[in-house]
C-alpha cells in the first residue's frame, strides 16, 4: 500500500510533520499484552503506512454480526448512485445524509459516527475501504467490548456513566462544572466530542490506535485526563495525555460495563428505550420552586453534583422535616421507608449543616429484628456544608489498599444504643476485589480486611447511626433532638459538626422521578 494509495483524502500541506513518515516499517507481535503496549506507546504513530495497515487488520479482526456489508456492497451502490433514490418508505436515521448507511436500519442515533468515519478516511485506500471498516465496527458482536453507541439510550448512559465517573475520580474538576454549568448533563453530553471532535489530529489518532485496540473504555480514559488536565492538556505533549489516562486507578471495563448497564436500567424506567429517538434529560433541581428550611438551592445543586447520575436526574422530594412531623424516630421512619436512596440534612443549634446521602431503604434494618443492625452500599456518603463544604465517600474508595484478597466469613456483632462499634454486620464471603466493582454494589462484593470498612446505615428503635468502626459519623437519639458526630473507619472523616450537638432541625429528601412528575 502507497502512501497515494491511502492519503487521496488528505491535504498533505495541513499535516505538518506528520506528512513525514518513518519508524518501523512492519508490526511483529503476536502476544495481546505486548501489541497493547506497542499501541499504548505509539510503535506505529510516525509511519503513515504502517498505521494504515494495523488499522484495516485490527478491523479485519472485529468479530461481526454474521451479514455485515463490505466494501463491494458499497461499490454496488454507490456505482449507480447518481440514478438511485432512497425508498421514501423506509426513513434514514437523523445523521445519515447518503444512501449506504441504510444498510444500518437499527441505528437511531450515533453522534460519534461522523468523526470516526473522517478518521478511518486519512487511512483507506477509497470510500469503500472505509465504509466496510466503519460497519465492521459497527456490527461489532463481540462480548463485553463496545466500539459505536448506535442507540439513543446507549449514549445517553454512556453521559450518566461519564458524569459518574468525573465525579469518582475527578472531583475537583467537577465540582467546578458544577459550579459554572447551567445544565450538568449539558456539559458531559459532549464527552466523546472533547476526544474525537476538539484534540488535535496528531492527539486524537494517537487515541484511535489504543481505542481500536482496547475498544470504548479508552474513550472514557481519556475523556477524564482531558477533564484532569482542563484546557492546559492541549498545550501538553500526547504522550502525557495518554500517560495520564493510564494512570487513573481502579478504572476497569468491568467498571464501566456495571455503570453503563445501571444507567440504561434507570433511563428504562423513565421510559427511554433503544427505540426512543433523542430526548432532552436533564439534573433536576428548579430553583423556583425548591424550598428547604436547611439548605439554598444552590447548596442543593452542590449537593446534586456529589449523587450518582442516574439518581440526580430525579426531582429532590421533601419526605420528613421535624419542623412539620415532629421529633419522633418513629415518624421518620414511618415517613421515610419506601424512598431508595434519600438525603438527609442537618442543622444544629450551633448553625452547622451536615448530612447524608444513603442508598437504601430504611426498611432494610428490620432484617436485624430488634438488633442494630448495619446495611447499605458504598455509595453512602456524609458531608458538611457549613461552616465550610466537604464530602466524605468510602474510605475504600480513597484508599483501596483496604480492599485486600484476604476473606472474611460473615460475624455477627452487637451495638450498644449509644451508637460504639455497632452491630450484626452480615458481610458475606467476598466474590471480587474492589478494583474490579464499582461502589453502587453493595459490601458484599468487596475483599475488605476490615469489617468497619463497610458500616453506612444502622437504625432501631432508639437511634440511627450512619457510619461505623470506633466511632459514627452521626447518631442521632430517638427524639431527634440530640446527637454526635466523630472520625468513622467507613468515610474516615472528621466531625461533621460539634462532636456532641442539638439537633435545631433535620429533614430528609427522597428521590421522585422527574419525567413523571
Amino acid at each position: 500500500m502507497a502512501e497515494e494509495d491511502y492519503g487521496s483524502f488528505v491535504d498533505w500541506n495541513q499535516m505538518g510533520d506528520l506528512a513525514k513518515s518513518g519508524g518501523p516499517t512492519k508490526v511483529d507481535c503476536k502476544d495481546l499484552k505486548e501489541f497493547k503496549q506497542m499501541a499504548r506507546q505509539g510503535y506505529w504513530a510516525k509511519n503513515h503506512k504502517l498505521r494504515a495497515q494495523v488499522y484495516h487488520q485490527l478491523i479485519k479482526d472485529i468479530p461481526c454480526r454474521t451479514v455485515t456489508p463490505d466494501a463491494e456492497v458499497y461499490r454496488d451502490i454507490m456505482g449507480n448512485s447518481a440514478t438511485k433514490k432512497p425508498s421514501s418508505h423506509i426513513p434514514l436515521p437523523d445523521f445519515v445524509d447518503g444512501i449506504p448507511f441504510a444498510k444500518f436500519p437499527d441505528i437511531s442515533h450515533c453522534p460519534s459516527l461522523p468523526a470516526v468515519t473522517s478518521l478511518l478516511l486519512h487511512f483507506s485506500v477509497d470510500e469503500a475501504q472505509c465504509f466496510e471498516h466503519v460497519s465492521r465496527m459497527l456490527a461489532c458482536n463481540e462480548p463485553g467490548k463496545r466500539l459505536l453507541d448506535q442507540t439513543f439510550l446507549a449514549y445517553e448512559s454512556g453521559c450518566m456513566t461519564f458524569g459518574d465517573l468525573a465525579n469518582k475520580y475527578c472531583t475537583a474538576a467537577h465540582k467546578l462544572v458544577i459550579a459554572t454549568a447551567q445544565d450538568v448533563m449539558e456539559v458531559y453530553s459532549d464527552w466523546q466530542r472533547w476526544v474525537l471532535g476538539d484534540l488535535p489530529f496528531s492527539h486524537v489518532v494517537r487515541v484511535l490506535d489504543v481505542y481500536l485496540v482496547e475498544g470504548y473504555k479508552i474513550l472514557y480514559r481519556v475523556a477524564i485526563a482531558l477533564l484532569k488536565f482542563y484546557w492546559h492538556c492541549l498545550h501538553r505533549h500526547t504522550e502525557k495525555l495518554l500517560e495520564k489516562a493510564f494512570s487513573i486507578r481502579l478504572f476497569s471495563r468491568k467498571e464501566i460495563t456495571l455503570l453503563q448497564l445501571t444507567n440504561e436500567k434507570s433511563l428504562q424506567e423513565k421510559g427511554i428505550t433503544v427505540k426512543q429517538k433523542r430526548r432532552n434529560v436533564q439534573l433536576a433541581l428548579n430553583p423556583d420552586t425548591f424550598s428547604s428550611e436547611i439548605v439554598s438551592a444552590k447548596e442543593m445543586r452542590d449537593i446534586w453534583s456529589w449523587i450518582p447520575e442516574r439518581f440526580a436526574l430525579c426531582q429532590p422530594q421533601l419526605v420528613f422535616t421535624t419542623s412539620t412531623h415532629g421529633c419522633s424516630l418513629n415518624r421518620f421512619y414511618s415517613h421515610c421507608e419506601g424512598y431508595e436512596p434519600t438525603l438527609l440534612l442537618i442543622r444544629t443549634t450551633d448553625g452547622d449543616v451536615c448530612g447524608a446521602f444513603l442508598s437504601t431503604d430504611w426498611e432494610e434494618r428490620k432484617r436485624g429484628g430488634n438488633k442494630l443492625s448495619f446495611f447499605g452500599t458504598g455509595e453512602c456518603f456524609v458531608f458538611r456544608l457549613k461552616p465550610e463544604i466537604e464530602r466524605y465517600e468510602w474510605v475504600v474508595i480513597r484508599h483501596p489498599e483496604l480492599a485486600s484478597s484476604i476473606k472474611v466469613q460473615g460475624e455477627d456483632d452487637t451495638a450498644s444504643s449509644e451508637g460504639q462499634n455497632s452491630e450484626n454486620h452480615s458481610l458475606q464471603q467476598p466474590e471480587k476485589a474492589a478494583g474490579e466493582l464499582s461502589p453502587f454494589l453493595s459490601a458484599r462484593h468487596f475483599n475488605l480486611n476490615s469489617r468497619n470498612t463497610s458500616m453506612f446505615m444502622a437504625g432501631n428503635f432508639d437511634s440511627i447511626i450512619i457510619g461505623g468502626g470506633e466511632g459514627n459519623a452521626l447518631y442521632i437519639d430517638s427524639e431527634l433532638n440530640h446527637g454526635r458526630s466523630g472520625s468513622c473507619a467507613t468515610f474516615d472523616n472528621p466531625p461533621l459538626c460539634a462532636e456532641t450537638f442539638q439537633v435545631a432541625l433535620l429533614e430528609v429528601w427522597g428521590f421522585q422521578d422527574a419525567m413523571a412528575s
